[in-house]
Parts: C-alpha cells; structure tokens; sequence
C-alpha cells in the first residue's frame, strides 16, 4: 500500500499517468492506464515488466516480419464499438455502415495482431515473446466476419453494388433514371436561356432531394413546373420543372427501395455478428490492454526505461536514476539532468540520511526515489541503468511537504508527527520510508530529539528509508549506528553552487553562511551570527569537507597502488617466465654444442689416427705420404664446410679459432700489430665516452685534450684515436652537464605545476617535498606557487612557514582567498 492518499500527487507520478494517457491510441486502452496500481506481487510485477520490455524491443525493431507479412502488434486500427455493440444484441438492430467500417478496421488489426503472436509460437508451444503471449492468450481472430463485411463494403464505407443482385438492380435503373433527369434538364436549361429566362451559366441544385432550377422572381412564371424553396433574399427561387417531375419521382422511389435493400443487408450482417458479440468484445478488451502496454513501452522509450534486476525482497541498487518527469522538462529546456547513484543493503545500510545546502536537491532526490520505485511497482519500465537491482517493497510511505488543515486542526509539526505515527504502526521489513526535512516544524533540540528516537526505533523495526535532514545529531546518529548510512548532495564551494549528485558515505553542510552571504546579507549581519554559534561550529562543516575530500583522496591513492603492485605481480610473472625459458634454452645450446664437439673431435681424430697408419704401412715412402696428406687436407675442409654450416656458434668458433690465429699471424703487417703512438694534433676519445677531443700537448705518460672549451690532463693509455671530429658547435654545447641532464631538465619543465599538495605528509615528508618544489620553481622562473596543506591543527602549515622564511628565493607568502581554500592554502610569490 502506499500512504499518504495523496502520495502521486506528491511525488510527481500523476504527471506520469497524464502522458500514459496520451501514449494510448485508442480509448481502449485509457481505462487501464486509470486503473494502474502499485503491485507488491513479485510475479504480477515481473510478468507486467517483461511484457512491456517485449513491446518495448517490438517498437525499437529487434523482432523482425515473418514470413507472413505481419511485422507487428496493431493497434492504431482498433476502435472502442463497445456500446455500439452493446445495442446490437437486440435481435433486428444493426450498425450503419460508417460504424461497421470501424469494426471492420478493429477486426483486422485484431486479426493481425493473432496472426502475428502465432508466428512466435515455437515448436514445444512456446513463445519467443512469452509475456505478450500470456496477454493474448484469450485473443481470437475472426477473418470469416472481415471477408463478409469487406464483401459488403468497399474501402471508402459505401455499401457496394454487388452486396445483393437487388440492389444491383435498383442501382442500375437509378442511373438510368438519373441519366434520363439530366438529359430532360439540359433541354430545359438550353431553351431558358434561349427565351432569356436563365443565365448561360446556370448550374441545377438539389432541394429535397429533386432537381431544380434557380430562376428570378421576374421570370418564375415563366418556367412552369413546382416551386421548392426560395432563398433567404428572396432573390432566387428553386423551381422544378414540368418535364422532370415525373422523373424525379421516379427517382426518389428508386432512392427509397435502395434505402430498404441496404437496411436488409445490414440487418443480415447483424445476424452473422450478434452470436459472435462476446467474442469480440473480449477480443477488444485483450486490444485494450495490449494498447495500455504499448502505451508504457512508448513512454519508456521517451524516458529510457530499462527492465532492471529484480529481486522479491526489498533491493535498491540503482545506477544513473533520473525522475521521468524532471527529464522531460530539463529536455525541453535544452538542459541535462543530473542521474542518482544510490545503493542500500540490509542490514549494514538500510536507512540513507542526507543532509546538504538548501535548493541542493534533497528533495528532488527524495522524490526520485519514490517515483522511479512506484514506477516499477506499477509495471513501468523505470529510468535507470540495466545493471541496477530493484526489489520489491510491500508499503511505500511518504512525508513530503507540508499537511497542514484547518478543518482537522493540524499545524504542520502536527500533520508530521500523525504521518511519523502511522509509519510506526504500520511500517515493517518490507517498507520503504521517504521523509523530507525530517524533526523540522518546531524548536529544533527537541524537535531533533524527536527525530532521532523516531529515527532509532524505524531502525529496529527493520524499515528501509530515505531521509533529509539538516539536524547534526542525525548525521551523527547514522555515523554510529548499524542500518543507517550518511549521504550529501554535494556543493561547489568556490563557484557557490549546488552540484546536484549525491554521494553516499559522508554527511553534508548546510552551508548556511555561505548561501546567506551570496544572497547578499549584511556582512555584519553575518559576523554577529558566527560570533553567535562561535567558530567551531562555524569550521565544523568546513573540517567535514576536509575529511571527505582527504578521504577520497587516499582512497584514490590507495586505488593506484593497488593498480601499480598488481601491475608489478604481472610484470615480474611474466620476468620469472621469460628468464626460465631463456635458461632451458642455454642448457639445449649448450648440450647441443657439445655434442656437436664431441662429433667434430672424433671425427678429427679418426681421420689424423687413419693417415698416420697410412704413412707408417708405406713405410713413409714420398708418394704415399703425399697422397695421406691429401686425404687429411680434404678431410680438414670437409669439417670446415660442415663447421660453417652448423647452428651452434660456440663449438665452430672453437674449431676456427687456431685457423684464424695462423692466417692473422702470416698475413697481418707489423703496423697492424704495432700501432702508431699517440702525437700531439691526434683526434681522440676518452675510453668509454663519445665526446671526441684533440690532443694538445704530451708530458711524458699523459697528455692535454681539448674537449671543446675544456683543457684536461688524461693518461695516454685511456686514450684511444678516432675519425670523429669535434663539432664545430662544440663551444657552445661543451659544459659539465650532458645531454641526457638537459633532456631531463626540459622533461622537468614541461611537467612542472605551479601547485603542491601535502594534504596528509608527515611533517619531515611535506618539508622535504616542498623543498624540491621550491627550487624547481625558482629553477624555471615560476612567479608564484601554490601549496595545498588543508586547515588541520595548523601545525603543518607552520612548519611550512617557518621553512619559507629560510629560503632566499621567496619573496613574501599569504594565505589563499577565502573562496579558493582560505588558510588552508599559502600562495608563495618568488624574486
């Protein structure tokens, strides 16, 4: 149930109905949209949802036409024949032709829409749109009654000729008839307007239903035949003539027997239909409630309505929420909405407190909550994200506003504490409690005594709540206790301006100096008021701030550390991975280069063993000597080839390594082994460096270099001789710090901020960051700098202080502007 009677109306849902109202094609459909109401059955909830999320995907196109042409659910050509219908049980009534046009059009689109659902069934008896298909399933279609009434009638409603061989024959002779009117009237006009009586463009008119002819009194008598009517001048008078009067009688019995022959064959057709009246009605009350859910999924689309998660116990969890209504307007407007992040679970926070400045959005969360709820609950699709969870709520409660009454004689502490009675009484587990400005309407330390014993005891009773409040003992209550949580509607305290998000976690300022001093309030107004409450209450919402931003900030921090270790475990596991592979892989190479000597050596051995036995059997004839070296050569070249053809480099550098030694020692000139000494003039590089210099003078084992502008004394032997010559711009560039120093120092500069914050550093922490600080500032010639070390004890701030008193570079500090961070800030100004 929800309470008070009144509760739509509070939370902004009748304005909801209203455009549900409007959604509806057909007024079918509106009955249902007045006798919505809120559902506290899971499955009723859940069936209602699921049937308009269905119709929601029909309308966006995710179901596409089957192979009969039906696409869709049709709605727009049903009509409401309800008490047209209602009169056709009387046996010799029928439905004129222009209503029975309208049933025709209801019976097709109740026809298509049968159509359309039998399409979805499946094989087992299913549906591919199970919700819609429970909606339908007393739906009937009736293509015998369409194909009779589209016999009869053509598309413009007209009773057609061929409806019955009499009618065509009445038909028949009227046109003949009517053909033989005009022939007889043309005749008649030609000669008037011969003798003079008529004008030349005369044109026949209809009165009665007889053809006349329009004459001037001066000339009635002159055209004999019936004087029908006359015109309102008296100017005109509407004459039958003689010759056509026999005609036109023949006509109207023509028009008259045509007139019985259509009311017989309507009278049949209400024969066919009068048995099938149930049915049909039935079938339009199922169309009426398709059209109710279409309705709901049009405005879903309109609003973004989601079918969220749904749970049969009470479960908010809600992303980006918005209030359908508010929306729309801000839309309209041009303007964006701000969403509602909010989650409470039992029973670590069930009961939400939220406190902040006035026209912060309290209220407008407040109701957010009770719309988007009561719209889920009365089987609409609510505005929010599709990861969010709803539950469902048995009661809803709400104390919004302002109740009071004359004629009950209730103040509005009174209208409150009735309100606060009956949630009381009747609240439970399973009911959802919404109060605005709660404890206010009287003295406020009892009326926040009030409060918070009320408050205690909906937190026994296990009841779920939204609550705003501005009394501190509340926001200190939901700190300390179990089941309540604390939240705030944030505030911009340098713009001075409500930001509209809730944040959940922390209590709010009311921020009562700062809204009265942008209101523009006397300043001494303002001052007699803080001398009043005295500064600490004044600060209190200030250091509340602080905590809150201090605290996100750790939180922040502590979210990168986690971040960077996690990335650091992946980083050293992949590290560890690589270097076990690496290591498998140097045992392999190595296994497999031993072998491979091992190969080569036996191989070496087998062929030297094979030739010395060669020479000794020849008993070292010359001859054969020489051939056994020729085999041991082509032997030593067969194992050169295949060395250089190997994949393991460590035993073919060993095999050519006494080859390569021989070659060089025969070949190489005594120049190359004896290197020139090092002479003054000779280009060099210091051992390990790349600058190049030159020598300039030699004193004994030591030598003076020139690198660019700087003379320095270095030991030959460090010295090694190069092609490179000194750059030209060397002058300029030659100085003790290296290039790798003035990348860094640029690196430095661009990333240098002109602000510091030391908000939660030790005291020796903050000193040593605020030193390097300071002399990067003076380094890069910054004018001025900002230090963020928060209000505190001031203790931080003074250490600070002191050390800037030090530093030469300072020119003078102060502290920050009052709406930028006031003495939690020093704004330094550098020489």
């Amino acid at each position: 149930m929800t309470y008070p009677d009144n509760f739509e109306n509070k939370i902004g849902f009748d304005a909801v109905r209203a455009s549900l109202r409007q959604f509806c094609a057909t007024t079918l459909g509106t009955p249902w949209v007045d006798d919505m109401s809120f559902l506290s059955d899971f499955e009723a909830v859940t069936s209602s949802l699921r049937a308009v999320s269905e119709m929601l995907s029909l309308l966006s196109g995710d179901e596409s036409a089957d192979g009969d042409g039906s696409k869709s659910i049709s709605i727009d050509g049903v009509h409401d024949l309800r008490p047209e219908l209602a009169r056709l049980r009387v046996v010799g009534t029928f439905l004129p032709p222009a209503d029975l046009q309208r049933l025709a059009a209801s019976l097709s689109a109740i026809n298509s829409t049968y159509t359309f659902m039998a399409s979805r069934r499946d094989e087992n008896g299913g549906s591919t749109l199970p919700a819609l298909a429970d909606v339908t399933s007393t739906l009937l279609d009736f293509p015998d009654l369409s194909r009779l009434i589209d016999r009869i009638l053509d598309r413009f409603g007209n009773v057609r000729d061929n409806a019955s061989p009499a009618l065509a024959d009445i038909r028949r002779s009227l046109a003949a008839t009517s053909g033989t009117v005009n022939s007889i009237m043309r005749r008649v006009i030609s000669r008037a307007v011969g003798e003079g009586y008529l004008d030349p463009d005369v044109t026949p008119s209809v009165r009665d239903g007889r053809l006349v002819l329009p004459v001037s009194p001066m000339h009635k008598r002159k055209i004999s035949g019936i004087v029908h009517d006359e015109s309102a001048s008296g100017k005109t008078f509407f004459i039958e003539p003689a010759e056509i009067v026999e005609v036109n009688n023949r006509i109207r019995e023509l028009t008259i027997e045509e007139r019985r022959e259509v009311t017989r064959i309507m009278v049949e057709i209400a024969d066919v239909i009068r048995p099938r009246l149930d049915e049909i009605l039935a079938s339009l009350s199922v169309m009426g409630h398709l059209d109710f859910i279409r309705a709901k999924a049009r405005y879903a689309s309109e609003i973004g309505g989601i079918l969220p998660h749904l749970s049969p116990s009470p479960e908010i969890e809600w992303y980006h929420a918005v209030h359908p209504v508010l929306l729309l307007s801000l839309r309209r407007q041009g303007k964006e909405i701000v969403p509602l992040d909010i989650s409470l679970s039992s029973p670590a926070s069930r009961i939400l407190i939220i406190s902040g400045p006035n026209a912060g959005g309290k209220s407008v969360c407040l109701k957010t909550v009770g719309t988007v709820q009561y719209m889920m609950q009365c089987g609409l699709l609510p505005p929010l994200y599709e990861n969010s969870h709803m539950g469902i709520f048995d009661d809803i409660f709400i104390d919004i506003g302002d109740d009071q009454s004359i004629e009950n004689d209730l103040s509005t502490y009174s209208s409150h504490l009735r309100n606060m009675k009956h949630f009381l009484q009747r609240g439970n587990s399973s009911t959802l409690v919404l109060i605005d400005e709660f404890g206010g309407g009287t003295e406020p330390q009892i009326g926040g005594a009030i409060a918070q014993a009320i408050l205690g005891q909906f937190n026994r009773q296990g009841i779920w709540g939204v609550i705003t409040t501005h009394y501190q003992n509340l926001k200190q209550m939901a700190e300390d206790t179990p089941g309540l949580i604390n939240g705030s509607m944030l505030y911009d305290r340098h713009l001075m301006q409500p930001l509209f998000r809730l944040s959940i976690g922390n209590p709010g300022s009311s921020f009562a100096i700062e809204i009265a001093r942008k209101t523009g309030l006397p300043q001494s107004i303002l001052s007699e008021a803080e001398e009043i409450v005295g500064s600490d209450y004044i600060n209190l919402d200030r250091y509340l701030l602080d905590i809150a931003r201090d605290k996100k900030y750790w939180e922040n921090k502590r979210s990168d550390i986690r971040r960077k270790e996690k990335r650091m475990d992946e980083v050293l596991a992949q590290y560890e991975q690589d270097a076990d592979t690496l290591r498998q892989q140097r045992r392999d190479i190595i296994a497999d280069a031993r072998e491979q000597a091992r190969r080569i050596l036996d191989e070496s051995n087998a062929a030297v063993e094979r030739t010395i036995r060669d020479i000794r059997k020849s008993q070292a004839e010359k001859e054969a000597t020489l051939e056994a070296r020729r085999r041991l050569q082509a032997e030593k070249l067969r194992l050169s080839d295949a060395d250089s053809t190997a994949s393991v480099p460590e035993p073919k550098a060993l095999a050519r390594a006494p080859r390569r030694k021989k070659r060089s020692s025969a070949t190489e000139s005594p120049s190359r082994l004896q290197p020139r000494p090092l002479a003054v003039g000779d280009f060099v590089k210091l051992d390990g460096q790349g600058t190049p210099g030159k020598i300039i003078e030699i004193q004994g084992n030591n030598a003076v270099v020139a690198f660019g502008m700087l003379k320095t004394t270095v030991a030959l032997v460090r010295l090694k001789p190069t092609m490179a010559r000194p750059d030209s711009g060397a002058t300029a560039k030659a100085s003790f710090i290296s290039a790798a120093t003035t990348d860094a120092m640029r690196e430095r500069r661009l990333h240098f901020k002109q602000e510091i914050d030391v908000r939660g550093m030790r005291v020796d922490e903050a000193l040593q960051a605020v030193t390097y600080f300071i002399d990067d500032a003076i380094q890069f010639n910054a004018r001025q700098v900002r230090i963020l070390h928060g209000t505190g004890t001031g203790a931080l701030r003074q250490a600070l202080r002191q050390y800037l008193d030090t530093v030469p570079g300072v020119q003078s500090y102060r502290d920050e502007h009052v709406q930028l961070g006031g003495a939690g800030i020093t704004v330094i100004t550098l020489t």
